[in-house]
């Protein structure tokens, strides 16, 4: 049995001029020790989905429908007091940007400290001694001395490095990283990557990794769900995601990287691919295929039948009528 599976899950943002569905029929699984990669452009629904697992949505704005389950349980049947004993514990989250996530008047060893004396009952005295070695484990240096400094004191680089000593200090069966380098330069970038997949190696956990680089889905994954409007339009292994991309939106997405040392070659320099137009609203029902409105690719069928998933074989699949479309 997988330890997260996912099965068509809808999130409805709702107010008094409508609803707008962020994600729309998602279905994906995540195996122990598995690192697996969401990705997509900007608003196609990676965070929300997220934030719907960890049920960290506003309940009064959104609605959230299919089945979550974790470790065998169906997270949307849950109370709140029963999620917020799994937060943290069972299955922590790394956020975007540390210095909105960081409370600024609270030491950072005291913000780590503050998971352990919830979850896992320890007295001020272990709690510091445990907070000193995940600041260790995660590569800060000095520790005893970092623990008592504020998120303003430190870099970029540390305060992320905080944020997953945080979110590990209970030692979580499933990370949920979502964009954590997109606010760092290269070099930390490269840190915090290899920190991921370093403590994924010696601890165990599974990681879901949210990110729109497809470079670093390259570094980290084992597994990778494209996402488009909301809905999962390609999965594969991440060798076979680039080597035999079979969805337009993902050859897309690879065709817009940058190749290095490409402009000093003796032949031509080729322009990076651009995929035309935007992406349709989600306020209203979209009819047939998602990515029809922007495919180079689409005939009728596609503007008026939305492709079922097809499974390629090996892990593969793809939600796209080029295929054969035939439900799996």
């Amino acid at each position: 049995m997988a330890l997260l599976e996912i099965e068509n899950l809808q999130t409805d943002f709702v107010s008094h001029g409508g609803s707008v569905r962020a994600v729309n029929d998602l279905s994906f699984q995540v195996n122990s020790g598995e690192i697996v990669a969401l990705v997509g452009e900007s608003g196609c629904g990676k965070s929300v989905t997220s934030m719907s697992v960890l049920r960290l949505l506003p309940e009064a704005t959104t609605r959230t429908d299919g089945v979550i389950r974790f470790d065998g349980i169906n997270l949307l049947d849950l109370s709140e007091a029963e999620m917020r004993r799994l937060r943290g514990k069972a299955i922590a989250m790394v956020f975007q940007e540390p210095m909105t996530s960081l409370n600024p008047v609270l030491t950072v060893g005291r913000q780590i400290q503050e998971t352990l004396k919830i979850h896992e009952k320890l007295s001020r005295a272990q709690a510091r001694q445990r907070a000193i070695d995940m600041l260790t484990l995660v590569g800060i240096p000095a520790p005893d001395q970092r623990i008592d400094e504020y998120p303003h004191q430190l870099s970029g680089g540390m305060r992320q490095r905080v944020m997953i000593a945080i979110a590990l200090a209970c030692n979580p069966k499933l990370l949920i990283a979502d964009e954590p380098t997109t606010a760092l330069d290269v070099t930390i970038q490269a840190q915090i990557l290899d920190l991921i997949r370093d403590l994924n190696k010696r601890l165990g956990s599974a990681v879901i990794f949210i990110t729109h680089d497809l470079g670093v889905v390259a570094e980290v994954a084992d597994r990778v769900i494209v996402m488009y409007a909301g809905r999962k339009v390609e999965e594969a292994q991440v060798d076979a995601l680039f080597t035999d991309p079979r969805h337009p939106y993902t050859k897309g997405l690879l065709g817009a990287m940058p190749v290095l040392g490409s402009s000093l070659s003796d032949e031509a320099p080729q322009s990076l691919a651009e995929i035309r137009g935007q992406v349709p609203a989600l306020n209203k029902p979209i009819v047939g295929c998602v990515f029809a409105s922007r495919c180079d690719l689409a005939f009728e069928r596609c503007r008026h039948e939305a492709p079922l998933m097809t499974r390629l074989g090996d892990g593969h699949a793809v939600a796209c009528h080029l295929e054969g479309g035939a439900h799996a």
